[in-house]
This record gives C-alpha cells, structure tokens and sequence, in this order.
C-alpha cells in the first residue's frame, strides 16, 4: 500500500500551523499502518502526477485565501495545472482512494470540486471557529466500525465548531462547548472511496494522545480497504 501525504507549504501554509511537524507525526502513524509514505510540499503538482498505485492521500494542508507566513510564496498554478489535477483525484476516486483529511484541511484544496463533494463539511471563515487550545475531552459516538472497541479520550488540541454541512457525514467524535455537541470526526463512502475528517491536529502535540493515535490507526485501517464494496456487492 502507498501513501502520500499532502504537506501544507508553499500556498498551502499558514502563520499559525507547523504543518512540516504534523505531516512528519502524520507520516509515523501512516507507516505504522503498513503504508509506504511520501510526504510531498507541492500538493497541486502532486495531484496531477497521481499514480496509479496510490491508495490512501493524507490532506494536511492549509487555507489558501490566508496571508501566507514569512518565507513561504504562494503561487496559484495555471488552470491547466488544477484541471489535471482535479481529473486525477477523480480517476483516483471512481477507482478507490482512501482520504484521511486532517485539521485545517477543511479549509482547503478550494480548487478541486472533486475534493469538496469528498469532504461532506466545510469550515467558513467568519463563521466556524473553534474555542482556545488545550485540554479537550473527545467523545466516541455512533457505530461506526471505527468506533468499534475505542472509548473516550483527551488531547491537547483545537476544537473546529460551526462547520458548513454539505452532504451526509457520519459523525465518530464529538467535542462539547456550552452544552453542544459538535462534530469532530466524520467517515464517507462514496463509490468504492472513503474519506475520513479528523478536525484535530493543530500541532504535534496533538498526537502525543494515545486516544487519538488509537483513533487515526482504526481510522486508516478502515480507509486501507478500498476499493470499497458497493451496495450490490455487501
């Protein structure tokens, strides 16, 4: 199995994530998995060349409408560029990709339609937020196979609240603010692909949590498992 993690740099990064840390915790957990991992700065470029041989994109990238951090230049590609790109992740699709989206993901790839009929939610700016860091309980919900046999756990993180919804998601994990409940982990199928979004991972201290390692390894066992049966073939 092949892995490639799309690392927020370039105009994908922010002034407030370390997102060279996260993808490198990231990249630990993928290969613990059994993947072999690429980490990759050019998400676009990435996307376009997508082999074949690919089965599980990891999405650790950031908002491209924010002002990009010192040091980082951020140049949109030619419409040539996205469109290619956009058609791979397409391919990749409708053949079975897995997609563990993590954090300020949610709030990214704007350029490909393909990535946001995957996502189900969408952080908005000037409407989702999330409470100050630090030390948040995450509460396991449904039954989802994932869920299966995890229990409730606390991590050092971000809390994203008030996502946009824009198509069935299944909720995992919820967080709790002033008495309600939001969503912070989802799973999709779609077609024989599966999606994952883990709102958490702010900074790599988000994966010193046993509960959340424990969580994204159920979670990449589950997205290891394309192509996905369809409904007639279950």
């Amino acid at each position: 199995m092949r892995a490639v993690i799309l690392n927020g740099s370039g105009r994908y990064a922010d002034p407030w994530h370390r997102h060279s840390e996260t993808s490198a915790a990231l990249a630990e957990l993928v290969a613990e998995a059994g993947f072999a991992v690429d980490i990759v700065d050019d998400a676009d470029a990435a996307l376009a060349a997508l082999p074949d041989d690919v089965t599980l994109i990891v999405v650790n990238t950031g908002d491209p409408h924010v002002p990009a951090p010192e040091g980082e230049t951020g140049v949109v590609p030619e419409a040539a560029v996205l469109d290619a790109a956009n058609a791979a992740l397409e391919r990749a699709i409708d053949r079975g990709l897995g997609i563990l989206a993590v954090h300020t993901a949610a709030a990214s790839l704007h350029d490909y339609p393909a990535f946001e009929r995957a996502l189900g939610a969408r952080w908005v700016r000037d409407s989702s937020w999330h409470p100050p860091i630090g030390e948040a309980a995450v509460h396991l919900v449904g039954n989802h196979a994932i869920a299966q046999g995890l229990v409730d756990f606390t991590v050092f993180d971000e809390r994203y609240t008030d996502f946009r919804l824009d198509d069935v998601i299944e909720p995992i994990a919820e967080h709790e603010h002033e008495g309600m409940r939001h969503p912070l982990v989802w799973a999709r199928e779609f077609g024989r692909s599966r999606l994952v979004y883990d709102a958490l991972g702010h900074d790599a201290r988000s994966y010193d949590s046993a509960g959340h390692r424990a969580l994204l390894a159920a979670s990449l066992a589950w997205l290891a498992r394309v192509p996905a049966p369809t409904a007639n073939e279950r």
